[in-house]
C-alpha cells in the first residue's frame, strides 16, 4: 500500500474537547468523549489545525472518554496548553504496540512519563510505584494513586525522598527476595530508563519500556523514529528487555526532524 493510499485510509476522528483538567505547573490533560478498546502504552497522533500532529499516549480511558496529558515545552504543547472545552482536535490512531500485564510489578515513572503508564498502572494489581520529577510542582496523578503503593522522588528534595527513581529502584531489587518484583515497566528520561534496563539486566528480571522518538506518519514511512532497526510507531513504543538489550542506540542517539541521527542530549534540546 502505498503512502497516499495509507493516508486515505487512516483519516483523523475530529472531536470536541469535553473537558480540561489542569494537571500541574504547565500540565494539562484534555478528554474527549470517545469509545475505543486501548490497549495501556498505546499512542495517538493528536491533530491541531494549521499546527502539527505529534505523538501522545492515551492517559486516561474509561468507557466513554479518553484523556490525554501534555506538558508545555514546545511549539504544539504550549498550543495544546491554551486549548479549551468545545475546542476541536484530531486523532489518528490507536497506533503501537502495549505493556504486558504481569503481577509482581513494579512501574518507574519520570517527569510526564507516567502519562504513557498510568493506564497500566490502573490495570495492574498491586503495583509498586516509583515517580520522580524534578521539584514538587511537577507531580501528576498524586489523588488517583492515592491508594496504590507509591514512592515519590524529587530531585531537589522538595517532596518525597530527595534522589532519583532508580535509586529506590535498585534498593527494592536488593532486597527482591522479600519485594518480589518480577517485572519492571518504565517510561521517563532516556537516561533513566536506560539505568532502569541495566538494574534489570543485573538483577535478571524482567522490563518493559515506551520510548518516546520523533514521529511524523505513525506508519513507518517516514524513518525517523527509527532506532537501530526498529521503528518506534509500529514495533513499539513498548519494547522489552531482550529487544532493548539489542539496541545500541538506545539512551545514546535519536533522529530529529530532519531525520538526522544526533546525541539524545542534542535531540531533546531541538525537537520539541
Amino acid at each position: 500500500m502505498q503512502y497516499n493510499e495509507l493516508m486515505k485510509s487512516d483519516m483523523p476522528k475530529v472531536l470536541p474537547i469535553s473537558e480540561v483538567i489542569r494537571e500541574g505547573k504547565d500540565q494539562k490533560t484534555i478528554f474527549v468523549k470517545h469509545k475505543e478498546n486501548i490497549k495501556p502504552g498505546q499512542f495517538y497522533m493528536l491533530w491541531i489545525p494549521g499546527i502539527d500532529s505529534k505523538p501522545y499516549a492515551v492517559s486516561y480511558c474509561n468507557k466513554t472518554e479518553l484523556g490525554f496529558t501534555s506538558i508545555a515545552i514546545g511549539k504544539f504543547s504550549n498550543t495544546f496548553d491554551k486549548l479549551k472545552v468545545n475546542d476541536k482536535i484530531g486523532l489518528f490512531g490507536p497506533y503501537g504496540t502495549s505493556f504486558s500485564i504481569k503481577s509482581n510489578a513494579c512501574v518507574v515513572a519520570g517527569g510526564i512519563g507516567i502519562s504513557s503508564v498510568s493506564t497500566l498502572i490502573d490495570k495492574l494489581k498491586n503495583p509498586t510505584i516509583i515517580y520522580g520529577v524534578t521539584t514538587k510542582d511537577y507531580l501528576i496523578y498524586l489523588k488517583r494513586c492515592k491508594n496504590k503503593k507509591i514512592i515519590l522522588t524529587t530531585d531537589d528534595g522538595s517532596y518525597g525522598r530527595k534522589g532519583f527513581t532508580t535509586e529506590v529502584l535498585k534498593e527494592l531489587l536488593k532486597n527482591n527476595e522479600k519485594n518480589k518484583i518480577s517485572i519492571v515497566y518504565t517510561c521517563g528520561p532516556e537516561i533513566m530508563m536506560k539505568k532502569v534496563l541495566e538494574l534489570c539486566n543485573k538483577f535478571n528480571i524482567e522490563c518493559e519500556a515506551s520510548l518516546e522518538r520523533y514521529m511524523s506518519c505513525a506508519f513507518g514511512i517516514c524513518g525517523k523514529c527509527m532506532i537501530n532497526d526498529k521503528i518506534v510507531c509500529i514495533d513499539g513504543p513498548v519494547f522489552n528487555l531482550k529487544q532493548l538489550n539489542k539496541m545500541t542506540e538506545f539512551g545514546k542517539f535519536a533522529r530529529i526532524k530532519s531525520c538526522k541521527k544526533v546525541t539524545i542530549e542534542e535531540y531533546h534540546s531541538t525537537h520539541l
